[in-house]
């Protein structure tokens, strides 16, 4: 059985904001999120690549898996409606 982004955050890491469960939605509400930075060159997908209570920890997240933290924006997740 998976789990889900509702009890494990790190679920939805690979997936696009959109794609989450309004019950994962709801219990990420608040979290921030790395998403790639959009640039004609690379068209990233809008798929989040770290989540954390803050900033910082995605950007120790990000660092961690050896990505540039310069090229994503952090987000915090508002709630589904």
């Amino acid at each position: 059985m998976t789990a889900s982004a509702a009890k494990d955050p790190n679920q939805a890491i690979g997936r696009a904001p959109e794609n989450l469960s309004l019950e994962e939605r709801l219990s990420l509400t608040g979290k921030y999120i790395a998403l790639e930075i959009y640039s004609p060159e690379t068209l990233p997908l809008r798929r989040i690549e770290a989540i954390g209570d803050s900033p910082e920890e995605c950007f120790r997240q990000l660092a961690g898996r050896g990505l540039d933290p310069r090229k994503f924006e952090f987000t915090r997740l508002a709630p589904p409606y």
